[in-house]
């Protein structure tokens, strides 16, 4: 496996797709790097040579934030919203969804699995 910024990148992918494997990297930013560095997105990444894998890795470290140093920048961003107490911070703090979706039904990936709650008694089941 290559090593890019850190990252074992796939050996049997295509360049462009194994990039996407760096935090940071999307197919976009994949394909401007490639092209900074003039190389095929086409070509798999096991036969990279070293002078490419360089290049690839000195592009990426000039012009991009990518795995921790990304990472704690966003960490940061979250837990600044969460000190000056804005909304999205407070959401952020409950764990509820930041950007206005609904709560009453979906918002699963943010909640969490469903927590069920005993329904009401009715009057016939009291007597």
């Amino acid at each position: 496996m290559p090593r890019v910024a850190g990252v074992d990148i796939p050996a049997e992918k295509r360049v462009v797709i194994a990039l996407t494997y760096i935090y940071g990297v999307g197919p976009h930013n994949s394909k401007l790097i490639l092209k900074a560095c003039n190389i095929d997105g086409s070509v798999r990444a096991k036969s990279l040579t070293e002078d490419e894998l360089s290049r690839i890795a000195a592009e990426i470290e000039r012009g991009f934030v990518i795995e921790g140093q990304l990472r704690r920048q966003v960490m940061q961003n979250v837990q600044r919203l969460k000190d000056i107490n804005c909304y999205r911070g407070l959401r952020h703090r409950q764990g509820l969804p930041t950007r206005g979706q609904r709560t009453r039904t979906n918002a699963r990936t943010r909640k969490g699995p469903k927590k069920t709650v005993a329904g009401k008694k009715s009057v016939k089941a009291m007597r």
